[in-house]
């Protein structure tokens, strides 16, 4: 950010769209900052940062170089331990309001659209799944889909109608634990990167659990199985837009190695599905989250309101 450019370490959250800094590393202004003289703020679901407007030069690597960006400046936050910032990849829809004397704020994408530099206004994101702390497991692709990260088709799906979830990168599913249990149907909720784990609403959630035979361990606040539940441990099926994902007993865990990052038992077994705390039918019950995006390619695609989601290498990885 700048000229001369300071680097920072931004948390990538597809379920906001305000991009800021100031949150570890600060920000001092260089010779291509402007500030505009609004002030800045966002609340989250963890979190939240109050501060100034500045536009300013953002480049994202050195062929994805944005001019005036508007950026929050971070006077005051909370919840942003690690990281100096976010950049937020969510429908523009989101930062209304979050900018004094201003309706909507151009994202980060819709800025690289409009200046020329990407040709469609869409994100395709992969990952894989973690086995270390601090692992480089992910890439964004600006303007367009790496072919080589998916296996199969993509399967496209309009953004949902049904608020709160319609002003996210929301869309509806349909899930099922193994071959019979209805765990959500025909529900509304959101894909999010910035969300670590994959939430359910309070209902679906307890089903889940009781399918599962888990049982709520007090130290991390997750679910835990015996050695002998996870073997028996079977797959949820996830019904996006007619095509069936299945999520692997193996994804549902969180990754061993990386327990200790939990405050957890290195020798217990944890599921990453946790509780949204709402009931389902309130137009937001489920997130799909960074443990769920580690088994697929997702595609965020404004131009058309769509989202997309494709199986890739590691959807049957047995990495956790």
């Amino acid at each position: 950010v700048g000229n001369p450019a300071t680097q920072y370490n931004l948390l990538i959250d597809t379920g906001s769209s305000n991009t800021f800094v100031g949150t570890g590393k600060a920000y001092h202004p260089t010779s291509t900052s402007h500030y505009t003289g609004n002030s800045v703020h966002v609340s989250y679901g963890s979190g939240q940062f109050s501060g100034k407007e500045y536009t300013d030069t953002v480049a994202l690597s050195p062929e994805l170089v944005i001019t005036n960006q508007s950026i929050g400046v971070a006077t005051s936050s909370e919840g942003f331990e690690g990281v100096d910032g976010i950049l937020g990849i969510g429908p523009v829809d989101l930062t209304k309001g979050t900018v004094s004397n201003t309706g909507e704020v151009p994202t980060v994408t819709d800025n690289l659209y409009a200046q020329g530099t990407i040709s469609s206004e869409s994100i395709g994101i992969s990952y894989q799944p973690s086995t270390s702390e601090g692992q480089v497991n992910g890439e964004l692709t600006f303007g367009g889909v790496d072919t080589s990260k998916i296996t199969g088709q993509i399967t496209y799906v309009p953004i949902t109608s049904t608020s709160p979830a319609s002003h996210y990168w929301g869309i509806n599913q349909d899930v099922t634990y193994g071959e019979s249990t209805a765990i959500l149907y025909g529900s509304a909720g959101i894909v999010d990167t910035g969300t670590t784990l994959l939430l359910l609403a309070t209902d679906a959630f307890q089903a889940y659990q009781r399918a599962t035979g888990a049982t709520l361990d007090q130290d991390t606040g997750l679910l835990t199985l015996t050695q002998q539940q996870y073997d028996k441990l079977q797959s949820l099926y996830f019904n996006i837009g007619g095509t069936t994902f299945e999520f692997t007993p193996n994804a549902q865990i969180w990754p061993r190695a990386l327990n200790s990052i939990l405050g957890g038992d290195p020798n217990k077994i944890y599921l990453i599905t946790s509780d949204l705390g709402s009931p389902s039918g309130s137009g937001l019950d489920f997130i799909n989250g960074f443990g769920w995006l580690q088994r697929f390619y997702s595609v965020y695609d404004t131009a058309n309101t769509s989202v997309g989601i494709a199986t890739t290498p590691f959807t049957d990885a047995t990495t956790n």
